[in-house]
């Protein structure tokens, strides 16, 4: 599962800009709203193609195959996931439902900024193995994250 913003898409702070941290990337308008997009990070997801099926797992939703394969050269036809939003105040995180739903019983590895308490909770009480991979939003997807990820597709293998 692929989360886009904090991980394709990434943000900073004033004082940290992801283009500050020489992330390999740029700008680009995406429905009337500025994204930096990282080349670096577009680059580990393909490489993780050969361990991994992809699923966007993003509040994108379609528009992640509209943009994404010409943007960053990724895939096209990717599936991507849809998502009911949780009414104020919800403590759990507004993504696990479709997950769920969409893993069942079969591994899974998702890569998020915004990965909470709850989603912890959650890959804790699957039976199927579950590995959670936090990014920091200014970076997104680096070698230390693909690394972890490749070696823990190896050791399910």
């Amino acid at each position: 599962m692929v989360d886009i913003d904090g991980v394709l898409s990434l943000f900073g702070s004033p004082e940290t800009p992801p283009w500050s941290l020489r992330v390999d990337g740029a700008f680009c308008t995406i429905d009337g709203i500025p994204h930096f997009l990282s080349h670096t990070a577009a680059e580990h997801l393909q490489g993780l193609r050969e361990d991994f099926d992809l699923v966007w797992a993003s509040g994108w939703e379609e528009k992640a195959e509209e943009h994404l394969p010409h943007l960053l050269g990724l895939p096209e036809g990717l599936p991507f996931l849809r998502f009911a939003r949780a009414p104020r105040g919800e403590k759990a995180h507004w993504k696990l439902a479709a997950i769920d739903a969409y893993a069942g019983d079969r591994p899974l590895a998702w890569i998020d900024d915004a990965l909470s308490e709850a989603c912890h909770a959650w890959a804790a009480a699957r039976r199927a193995p579950t590995l959670l991979v936090q990014t920091a939003p200014e970076r997104g997807l680096t070698a230390r994250e693909a690394s972890l990820l490749g070696s823990w597709a190896q050791q399910l293998a």
